[in-house]
């Protein structure tokens, strides 16, 4: 059996360390950042505003989700293991859940407090480098605390499970990818239900500024960034960095035994040197873009970390594959180069690199100066139309280019491995921890965009920004659109890698199953076994993973349909029933859009949830391990292609509007603008809900297949197994998803209803005020002797 030396485990005690030293780091960053100025009185009063709307939301988010965690933890402790280790696994779930949700609730609650400093640091000399270095050491606060968490958290694991660690982990991801899930999918919601009811009314209906004091919608949408693009993306990375060394350590001890269980670990905590560079190397230097310094310091971070993780494999990797002990067939373990060094130090360099090309992909697609963007803008020329078609095809050819990128990764580990499908496997995973090494600054690239949107909102609602500084916040704004697209781009392929690193997990976890239970005879069809893509039942997998998803996109946007309905419908009748809005007579009700944004979001949060939790369980009690590896294959190719799409279209869109905005074919005001408007509002769901919720999505669903495994062999390849308790849970699951689904289209055709109810009302009450302006004017029409007698002639 196999057992952690001294070695590693000094080794796993010093990583630990280092996640509370990178803990250390970003209450350090944390300081500097709340060290400036918080500008005007006004700025204030807005940026509080935000603060408390941003706070509500994720105190009753985490409330109504800590029932879902219970419930989790009792199942998690009923699946088959040594009462150990279950209850370690189902004690790693909640404690995972709880680490995103904190990761989560910190990047919220220091972007809404660094979102005024960027404003304020806006109207002082240098002010975009200044808002520019804000906003960044903002972003790397996070980076810096994702990093430590993670770390600190497999290490505790490892220190105390040792050799089971591994299984225990199963619990700490699938806690960190849940949470995750929830709060990409309820943030998604209510920033885009508040940024689309905002943009249809306010500027396509009332023709005024995206960030007016006078749209009621303003400060939810200032909210939902934070709540969305910040406390979603971080926790979203935090889960891909927990699910990845997750598999990493499941795969890597059956690859290389105790070497395979420390290296990734290895690996990951150069992530947090990796982190703190970028964050002090990325400097705006004199006149240049925001964008380019960002740049520079990710790809300086990047080559740092692809070189510490090569030295770190030379001193502690064996020189021959015959030194390590994994449990895998080690007779066909040897790499292309037959040295374990070289072929680790090499995936983890394919990590690196992919990470770098698809940052230069995604930059290129959705930039504002790259070619595909300005064919998007140009269309606005001739409508909405052909915006919504030009961004389609855009993103439907981004997907292409970005998934053929991850596939050569994964090509180029298989060859690595010279065919050995283990060692090719861990080599994925050792690809997508080397790819995390630079999770840091991709989290700090990420909550950039958002605090610099925050800030121009800010400062455009207070009005006490100069012009210069105004156009500062433009510039970083526009940076920070290309900042969040590129972050989706690698955080896709930290999903892809880590589910296909899981997918191989998910195998091991069977073949330890199949090792257990078939010494007592097998009594099922080996169909429920076969993993063979030519058999009809595993196709019929591969069809419902593919289905999954796209069922779980249109759920997701279309729960931000019916929102913004709700916002825009509320918006109107603010400015209908308060016309002193207009003339800034009258304060519009931004409490009252924050609640409904809040309300409908958390409603929507069960539909998706379920059916990424039921539906791996429905086909794998149902179909067999076999069907549910295909489930999963088709999960993973299908979400791929679908959330590069969502969010390469709406990251082509919402750039677009900035060139128009800017000044192209139009400006401001124009039909042109608005037709961009039309096409940013599509992409708003796209690129910011249905799109990222995607990635947690297929690591969820990898995972449940990960810890169902063990039960789902014991209850179908025993002579003795019982098949009606087997086919019973299959049915109560799918039976839990198809509820679910179906109570997601009666609250659409009960939103259909309400809102059909509210227009009527609303044309109501404009019929009623037409025919008091016509009586009024009537009246004003009338002679003054209208009651006099007639002249006689």
């Amino acid at each position: 059996m196999l057992t952690l030396g001294t070695e590693s485990i000094v080794i796993v005690g010093v990583i630990t360390v280092i996640g509370l030293a990178a803990l250390a780091c970003a209450f350090v960053l944390r300081r500097q950042v709340l060290a400036a100025g918080e500008g005007t009185v006004a700025m204030r009063d807005i940026a509080r505003a935000v603060q408390e709307g941003a706070a509500a939301y994720l105190n009753r988010q985490f409330r109504t989700l800590a029932l879902f965690a219970v419930v989790v933890f009792a199942l998690l402790f009923l699946l088959p293991g040594d009462g150990g280790v279950r209850l370690g696994r189902s004690v790693a779930f909640l404690v995972g859940a709880a680490f995103s949700a904190a990761i989560g609730y910190l990047g919220m609650w220091l972007a809404v407090r660094a979102n005024v400093r960027v404003a304020a640091a806006a109207s002082q000399a240098g002010g975009r480098s200044q808002g520019a270095q804000i906003a960044f050491r903002t972003g790397g606060v996070v980076g810096m605390s994702v990093v430590g968490l993670g770390l600190l958290g497999a290490g505790l694991v490892v220190l105390v499970y040792r050799e089971n660690a591994p299984v225990v982990l199963e619990g700490f991801g699938f806690g960190a990818a849940l949470l995750a899930m929830f709060m990409r999918v309820g943030g998604g919601i209510f920033t885009k239900a508040a940024d689309v009811g905002a943009d249809l009314v306010g500027k396509v209906e009332q023709g005024i500024p995206e960030d007016d004091p006078r749209n009621a919608a303003t400060i939810a949408d200032n909210v939902g960034d934070n709540v969305g693009d910040c406390a979603g993306m971080a926790a979203d990375l935090f889960e891909s960095y927990a699910v990845t060394l997750v598999a990493a350590l499941i795969l890597g001890r059956a690859a290389m035994g105790e070497q395979g269980m420390v290296f990734p670990l290895m690996v990951t905590a150069i992530g947090a040197f990796v982190a703190l560079l970028g964050v002090l190397v990325t400097r705006v230097r004199g006149d240049e873009s925001g964008l380019t310094a960002i740049n520079r310091g990710f790809y300086i971070s990047a080559v740092v970390g692809a070189a510490l993780a090569a030295i770190a494999a030379f001193v502690y990797l064996p020189a021959s594959f015959d030194d390590l002990h994994g449990t895998a067939d080690l007779g066909v373990m040897h790499g292309l180069s037959a040295d374990p060094r070289v072929d680790a130090a090499a995936a983890v360099a394919v990590g690196v690199v992919l990470a770098g090309v698809i940052l230069w992909l995604t930059g290129y697609f959705t930039g504002t100066t790259s070619k595909p963007t300005l064919h998007v803008a140009a269309t606005s020329r001739t409508g909405a139309a052909t915006v919504v078609l030009a961004g389609i095809g855009v993103g439907f050819e981004s997907a292409v280019y970005t998934a053929g990128l991850i596939a050569a990764a994964i090509c180029a580990a298989f060859l690595l491995a010279g065919g050995s499908v283990w060692l090719a496997l861990f080599l994925i995973a050792l690809a997508g921890c080397g790819l995390l090494t630079t999770v840091g600054v991709i989290v700090a690239m990420d909550t950039f965009g958002p605090v610099s949107d925050n800030a121009q909102g800010i400062a455009e609602m207070s009005g006490d920004v100069d012009e210069a500084g105004a156009q500062a916040l433009t510039d970083l704004d526009a940076v920070g659109n290309t900042t969040k697209a590129i972050t989706k781009g690698i955080a896709i392929a930290t999903a892809v890698l880590a589910a296909t690193a899981l997918f191989g997990s998910y195998a091991e976890a069977v073949k330890r199953a199949l090792d257990d239970v078939t010494e007592h005879g097998t009594g099922l069809v080996t169909s429920m076994l076969s993993y063979e893509i030519i058999s009809p039942v595993t196709l019929v997998g591969v069809i419902l993973g593919g289905a999954t998803v796209f069922l779980f996109s249109g759920l997701a946007v279309d729960a931000v349909t019916r929102a913004a309905g709700a916002i825009v419908y509320e918006v109107r009748r603010q400015f209908r029933e308060h016309p002193g809005i207009m003339t800034f007579e009258e304060r519009p009700e931004y409490g009252r859009v924050v609640d409904i944004c809040t309300r409908d979001s958390l409603r929507e949060l069960a539909t998706p949830g379920l059916l990424a939790a039921f539906a791996p369980i429905a086909v794998g009690f149902g179909l067999g391990v076999g069907p549910l590896a295909g489930f999963l294959a088709g999960a993973i190719g299908t979400g791929v292609l679908m959330a590069v799409f969502l969010a390469n279209s709406g990251g082509a869109w919402d750039n677009a509007k900035k060139i128009v905005e800017d000044g192209a074919y139009g400006g401001k005001g124009s039909e042109a603008h608005a037709a961009t408007v039309i096409g940013d509002t599509v992409g708003d769901p796209f690129k910011d809900t249905a799109g990222p919720a995607i990635n947690p999505l297929i690591k969820v669903m990898n995972l449940v297949a990960v810890l169902i495994a063990p039960a789902v062999v014991a209850m179908s390849v025993p002579a003795d197994a019982n098949h009606v308790l087997r086919v019973t849970l299959a049915s109560v699951a799918a039976l839990i998803a198809f509820c679910a689904v179906v109570t997601s289209r009666v609250r659409a055709a009960r939103a259909d209803k309400a809102s059909a109810a509210e227009e009527a009302a609303a044309a109501q009450a404009a019929t009623a005020a037409e025919a008091l302006v016509q009586a009024d004017r009537a009246e004003r029409d009338r002679p003054d002797d209208v009651d006099a007698p007639a002249p006689r002639r």
